[in-house]
């Protein structure tokens, strides 16, 4: 059974590993291979074991961590959904996905944002997210990546309209 948590200090090489194991799956279709690398070569840092503390929720089957996901409440913004290749396909994602929107409702937030990979943005859209003009991601590690920046309001017409 799949359960969704708060991420804590300790999760954070589980978070990298899956974040790096599903960028180098899914990624490899839409950005070159020295893009994919240099976004996945770095080390486990400080500050991503403070983020992730901070922000990010694991998914977990079985004792397992199997995706990862984060919401900001300041900013309204929700990022590194990512779940292990070997268990992409069984809606995980979007368990995550549906998660976050709700705990960004809870806290009252009318909207959420992110910065969709070029694999992921029809996944977002499939979920009520808006937004079709490419632009320049800046990764905290210096690799730039085109994204497609999307929004989604969580309250009113709209929102109904995707909820599950």
């Amino acid at each position: 059974m799949l359960q969704i948590c708060p991420a804590r200090s300790e999760d954070a090489e589980a978070a990298f590993d899956i974040r790096r194991e599903a960028i180098r799956h899914q990624c490899a279709s839409v950005y070159t291979n020295e893009q994919v690398m240099a976004w996945t070569s770095m080390s486990l840092t400080e500050g991503y074991r403070a983020s992730v503390q901070a922000l990010y929720h694991l998914a977990w089957q079985e004792g397992v961590a199997v995706a990862t996901g984060f919401i900001d409440f300041e900013s309204g913004e929700v990022g590194a959904l990512f779940v292990r290749p070997d268990f992409m396909g069984q809606g995980i994602g979007l368990r995550m996905l549906d998660y976050l929107e709700q705990l960004a409702r809870d806290a009252g937030l009318a909207e959420v944002h992110l910065e969709a990979t070029l694999n992921a943005a029809a996944f977002y859209r499939r979920r009520g997210f808006v937004g079709d003009t490419q632009a320049v991601y800046q990764s905290p590690y210096g690799v730039q990546l085109a994204c497609v920046p999307m929004r989604k309001p969580l309250i009113g017409h709209n929102a109904l309209l995707n909820s599950p």
